[in-house]
This record gives structure tokens, C-alpha cells and sequence, in this order.
């Protein structure tokens, strides 16, 4: 079996290759990368060191995809992921985000059709409705925001996090319209040709050698700045910190990877949230408390200007994934907070290298 992995030398893309390759038997994992990214020279020497192949080739271009090598399936590990992106508040246009986002996918996906070759999106969170986010009651409990017992819930949501069937309305931001316009394409593809297409919603990804920006990583982003006595701000919410994310180590989704190679989904299965949960969940007050434990004291800065886009309270629920794969994230929070600063520790000047 072969398998093409786009965005190879990301963070998430050299995770799940190299992972891949390790625990399934005469898998060939081809990674494709634009190597636009600072620091993605680092992981295609790990990539190549594995005995894993790199090509150069831009999902945005068409012509660099057509002499691939054959495929059985596509890894869509190639976006843009700043929530930001196309804003006002960000350094990629609008246009260029939609061109590696959507345009990326689409040329994916006809590489997909021409090799007759199954196809997984690794997509967002962030395709959920914002408005209905945003209008959760809330409590706050040891410096965090925790969804209030007592409301009445909207579809799709629960103490559990965000559901599969909770609205992915507009507004989402250019960035999760990106991200849920590919999901369409990716279901529509799949239906006229005939392809198994699997749609992978993660939380937010975190580990070591997670490249330096707020808006791709803010687990990693903090616990380096930390390291590194950064100056830091809690924006937005108050400016308290109270928000809170789940996360997730990217090798956690490897398992599920092996089982969605080797099957087709049932029909309306193809979406599935791929999560750390409540149990990987924290404030950003929480995770300074966390950091100032293991780096001494660190200042922040509350701002309270609201930043674009942004939800108090953004946790997902993977029961589907335990349902259909018996899947369980398996490193612990604290397991992977200390991954990232023991590399934090050792790269000092990681967030300037990556930035």
C-alpha cells in the first residue's frame, strides 16, 4: 500500500508519516511539501533519515502533482492552519489562504480521482458555528471557563464538548469555510467517483517541534515562550485567561489512520472528532499556572480588545471516534505539556527559528 501525505513536513504531516511507517508492515509513505515553512528542512531530513521519500511539489499547482507515483490513498496534511488567515489581524491574504486551502484540496482530490485512491481530510474544530460558541453560559471554576450545568443546550453540544451535528453555520471565519468547503468537495468526490473519503475534525494538535506562532499552536507557542521569558498577553474574554482549548498529540491519531486505511466508511460516517476532550483541556490561565511551575515566574499582560474569531470555550467530543475505531487519545495532557517543554528547554530559540 501507498500513501501520499501532503504537508509532509509540517508538524502534523511528518508526525503521522513517520508513525505511519513505523507500526504498518510495507507501507510506502510518499510526503509531498512546498518547504515554504521555516523549519521544514529539519523534518524532511527526520523524514528522509526514516527512509521515507520527499517530493518537492505546491498542492496549488496542478502540473507539480501529475508525476507522482501511483497511490492507494491521499493524507490531506497540507493547510494553512491559523483561524486568522485572510484577516486583517494576519500576514496571509484572503486569496492565499483560499488557494492552499481550497484550490490545494481540490488538486488533491483529482489526484485522488485519477489514482482511483482513497482520500482523508485532516480537518478542524474550527468548521463549528461561532455565534452559538460564543452565546454558551459559562461558569468560571479554577480559572476556567466551564459550560454553565444549568441552560439550555444547543444542538450538538454538552458537558462533553462539540458534537458532529453541532451547526457549521457562517460565520466560521475564512479560515473554517476554507476547511468546511473542502469537507463538501472531499463527500461530492467521493459520491461521483466512487472514492471512500474520510473527514478527520481535530482539536488542537500539540507536541514537540510544533512550529512558533499563537495562531497554528498556542500550547506550544506558550509553553516555548514561557521557556524563553517571552512577554505574553491574555487577550481578549477580560483579559483573565479563563478560555479554554482541548489538545491533542498528533501520533494519538495514528491508530484511527491504520483502521480508516484498511476500511471504507459506512454511509454518513465519514466525519469524525479526533480529540483530547475535556480531559485535555485547559485554560491559558491554567497552563501559565503549569508554566510558572516548572519555568518560575512569568508576567502576562491582560488585554481585554476582543481578537477575531475567537470562543471562550472550544472543547470537542469524540465519542464517535470511540464508537467507530474503539479509539482513545492515548498521551495524557500532562504528557504532552512536558514533551514540548523539555524540547523548549533545549531549543531556546525555537519560536525565533519557526516563527
Amino acid at each position: 500500500m501507498r500513501v501520499v501525505v501532503a504537508g509532509a513536513c509540517g508538524f502534523a504531516g511528518s508526525t503521522i508519516a513517520l508513525r505511519l511507517q513505523e507500526t504498518i508492515d510495507g507501507l510506502d509513505v510518499v510526503g509531498i511539501d512546498n518547504f515554504i515553512r521555516p523549519g521544514s528542512e529539519l523534518n524532511r531530513r527526520r523524514l528522509a533519515t526514516a527512509g521515507i521519500r520527499v517530493i518537492h511539489a505546491d498542492v496549488r499547482v496542478r502540473e507539480d502533482l501529475d508525476d507522482l507515483p501511483r497511490a492507494d490513498w491521499v493524507l490531506d496534511a497540507s493547510a494553512n492552519p491559523s483561524v486568522l488567515a485572510g484577516s486583517a489581524d494576519h500576514d496571509t491574504s484572503s486569496r492565499l489562504l483560499m488557494q492552499h486551502n481550497l484550490n490545494g484540496t481540490v488538486n488533491l482530490l483529482e489526484l485522488a480521482r485519477a489514482h482511483g485512491a482513497g482520500f482523508i481530510l485532516l480537518s478542524t474544530s474550527r468548521v463549528y458555528s461561532i455565534p452559538p460558541l460564543a452565546d454558551v453560559a459559562l461558569d468560571v471554576v479554577d480559572g476556567a471557563f466551564r459550560p454553565a450545568a444549568a441552560q439550555a443546550w444547543p444542538d450538538g453540544l454538552s458537558a462533553a464538548g462539540v458534537a458532529e451535528s453541532f451547526s457549521t453555520a457562517a460565520p466560521i471565519s475564512l479560515y473554517g469555510a476554507s476547511k468546511l468547503c473542502s469537507e463538501t468537495l472531499a463527500l461530492e468526490y467521493g459520491a461521483t467517483f466512487q472514492l471512500p473519503i474520510w473527514i478527520n475534525r481535530l482539536g488542537v494538535l500539540a507536541g514537540a517541534g510544533q512550529f512558533g506562532r499563537a495562531d497554528q499552536g498556542i500550547f506550544s507557542f506558550w509553553i516555548h515562550s514561557c521557556a524563553a521569558k517571552k512577554p505574553l498577553k491574555y487577550i481578549g474574554f477580560g483579559g483573565h485567561g479563563y478560555q479554554v482549548r482541548d489538545c491533542l498529540h498528533p501520533a494519538d491519531l495514528v491508530p484511527a489512520l491504520r483502521g480508516q486505511l484498511q476500511s471504507v466508511p459506512a454511509r454518513g460516517a465519514n466525519v469524525t472528532n479526533f480529540a483530547g476532550g475535556v480531559a485535555a483541556s485547559l485554560s491559558l490561565r491554567q497552563l501559565h499556572a503549569w508554566c510558572e511551575d516548572r519555568f518560575g515566574r512569568i508576567a502576562v499582560t491582560p488585554c481585554t480588545e476582543p481578537r477575531p474569531f475567537d470562543v471562550p470555550w472550544l472543547v470537542l467530543d469524540a465519542a464517535c471516534a470511540r464508537q467507530r475505531f474503539g479509539w482513545t487519545p492515548a498521551t495524557p495532557l500532562d504528557a504532552v505539556l512536558t514533551e514540548i517543554a523539555e524540547h523548549a528547554s533545549a531549543h531556546p530559540d525555537w519560536l525565533e527559528w519557526t516563527r
